[in-house]
């Protein structure tokens, strides 16, 4: 009975394990994608699965179709057939990116400023010992 009851336990943990490896995130990604495609509207930049990059002129909610512009020829698509959607605003915008410098270059910065003011205290030293060279003639 114990060997029946530990065959059983083994099923269901392999039938949990299924579920939370392999069904679970397939729905998160049809959810996902679903989010994105109900979030679209005209003047979107998309790109098609088959790697078309165009602008949405129109979406025909009751028939699953997307009319595309693609530099003034204008496709039908179905819904299903994008794969991403990317806002004007993103795409418009140039990036910039900020790089914060290391912090043996910051030190190394620090240390150039350093050096660059010991030659001018230098100078000033040369100076002052011409200075009491002239005075003492």
């Amino acid at each position: 009975m114990s060997q029946g009851l530990s065959m059983l336990l083994m099923i269901v943990v392999l039938f949990a394990f299924m579920y939370f490896g392999m069904m679970r995130p397939q729905k998160k990604q049809q959810q996902k994608r679903q989010e994105m495609l109900s979030a679209m509207k005209k003047g979107d930049k998309i790109v098609t699965i088959g790697g078309l990059h165009a602008v949405i002129d129109s979406i025909d909610e009751a028939k699953q179709t997307v009319d595309l512009d693609c530099d003034g020829v204008y496709l039908t698509f179905n819904l299903s057939a994008i794969r991403a959607v990317n806002e004007p605003s993103q795409a418009a915008a140039p990036a910039t990116k900020v790089v914060a410098k290391p912090k043996a270059e910051a030190q190394a910065d620090t240390k150039t400023e350093d050096q660059a003011a010991e030659p001018e205290a230098a100078d000033s030293d040369a100076k002052a010992d011409t200075d009491s060279d002239t005075d003492a003639k």
